[in-house]
């Protein structure tokens, strides 16, 4: 399926957004969720250029499953960071554990399900944590009620991590052609959410 000029707008828009809460969303934050955040928003900005100027085929690099795995672990990890103090290693360690063996299964050859479970796993409690945290602190009133916005987006990246993960794994949910058709809205609508989020909550 060829990228149109409507959806190289909407990864460009992405793009925009994605590098300006780089350069400004997340000023104030203490260096851990700085570097995570960083790392989360850097990797979409250059998801979306590659997109934009290689088309949808770039999705067909064996990066990426990888690629869609730093995104989730990194903003969760810096979630858990500011606002869940006493699991911080816990889960520092299980982000770095969960991504190295996301790397090892898509590196070796498995004639079982064990890489479509550990891809669950790490994808699953990476986006239950952005998509929950957000809105329980917008609940307690910890934070703005804006900042659930950044739980909308975690169930926006989750949606479309999984989706990503699962065809490229060879076990799609959706058609090849309805997950592309859909991808640059998803991405624009994440990145919207995020931004918002962060700024107002």
């Amino acid at each position: 399926m060829k990228i149109s000029i409507l959806d190289r707008v909407l990864l460009l828009i992405t793009g925009l957004l994605a590098a300006y809460q780089v350069a400004v969303g997340i000023e104030g934050f203490s260096t851990l969720p700085v570097i995570a955040y960083t790392i989360a928003f850097g990797v979409l900005l250059v998801a979306g250029l590659l997109l934009i100027i290689l088309g949808f085929e770039a999705l067909d690099s064996p990066i990426v499953v990888a690629v869609s795995t730093i995104i989730p672990l990194s903003l969760s990890l810096g979630l858990v960071w500011q606002h869940l103090a006493s699991i911080r290693i816990p889960y520092l360690i299980f982000a770095s554990l969960g991504f190295l063996a996301i790397l090892i299964t898509r590196l070796i050859k498995f004639n079982n399900k064990l890489p479509v479970m550990v891809l669950a796993l790490v994808h699953g409690v990476a986006g239950m944590i952005i998509f929950l945290l957000p809105i329980l602190l917008s609940l307690q009133g910890t934070m703005q009620p804006a900042f659930s916005l950044v739980g909308v987006g975690g169930a926006l990246i989750g949606i479309g991590g999984l989706l990503l993960s699962f065809l490229k794994a060879g076990r799609p949910v959706l058609s090849r052609q309805t997950i592309l058709k859909i991808l640059p809205e998803l991405l624009l609508l994440m990145v919207i959410c995020f931004v918002a989020g962060f700024k107002l909550g």
